[in-house]
């Protein structure tokens, strides 16, 4: 598996007759690094993501793999899915077969490939998703959180270069969220570059190595900091501000924390205040 430089190009999209929940978006994936994709519930973020994907043909605009245009054609579109995998947000919408391992060569059988291919890919799939345990079990008696990575696992069975995942994290609890980050972490490490669309700042702000907002039916996109730290964008796109940035610059107001990038997270938050005597860190 090789990174590929996914982008969109002036996207004009939508799904109403005459109204567009893009126009004029413009988004840079970039090779091997994690990508949050963010805004208001209605922004146009599935929308931006099915155009990625190549589901949704846009009424304008390009999407570009490596520079090369998508088609929108029957062998077009085969390529397309063979380097670009969508997961999304209901794992119910994507799980159909009787048990987990029949579920995920679903994808890797449509490629032709041998039997002894289609086991590896699946086996490959499973062990990076900590699901291989279940590959006999039937998917309606898997947990919300492991439909959600089993059908993932589908996805990664295609071995994409670049995987989209609609708010993978939702409707999880905190260890179940864990869980799914270890595994996207591991995905990263064999070569897969990542976007998650979701509406936690916070989780944003500490995963992604890039930001992008959807609002006023465009994509702002830049560091973590910089585009999480813009209250006026955030207003525009009915976001909170990531707590760790609102409490890192009040502390930093107070002379608590050195000048530098503010704290991501709780972690680079309690390791950045100062020792004091007596008192444990």
């Amino acid at each position: 598996m090789t990174h590929r430089c996914l982008a969109a190009e002036g996207l004009a999209a939508g799904y109403e007759r005459g109204r567009h929940v893009l126009d004029g978006a413009s988004l840079t994936v970039p090779a091997g690094r994690r990508l949050a994709l963010l805004g208001a519930n209605g922004s146009g973020k599935t929308t931006l993501l099915r155009c990625l994907s190549g589901s949704l043909e846009p009424a304008a605009g390009a999407v570009l793999l490596d520079g090369a245009r998508l088609q929108h054609t029957r062998r077009g579109l085969r390529a397309h899915r063979q380097e670009v995998q969508l997961v999304l947000q209901d794992p119910d919408d994507q799980l159909f077969s009787a048990s987990v391992a029949q579920d995920v060569s679903f994808g890797p059988l449509n490629l032709g490939l041998g039997e002894d291919a289609v086991r590896e890919r699946v086996a490959e799939a499973l062990a990076l998703l900590a699901v291989d345990g279940l590959a006999a079990r039937p998917t309606h008696q898997l947990s919300y959180g492991e439909r959600k990575r089993v059908a993932i696992a589908g996805a990664v069975a295609m071995r994409p270069c670049v995987l989209l995942l609609d708010e993978p994290t939702a409707g999880l609890d905190p260890s179940a969220v864990t869980e799914a980050l270890a595994a996207l972490a591991r995905l990263q490490a064999t070569g897969t570059t990542v976007v998650m669309s979701t509406h936690d700042v916070d989780l944003a702000l500490r995963w992604a190595d890039e930001i992008a907002v959807v609002v006023d039916r465009r994509v702002v996109q830049g560091r973590p900091a910089e585009v999480l730290g813009d209250d006026a964008l955030l207003a525009r796109a009915r976001l909170d501000r990531p707590w760790a940035l609102t409490v890192g610059a009040r502390l930093r107001a107070l002379g608590l924390l050195p000048a530098g990038a503010l704290p991501r997270d709780a972690a680079e938050l309690l390791a950045s205040l100062p020792a004091r005597p007596g008192v444990p860190t």
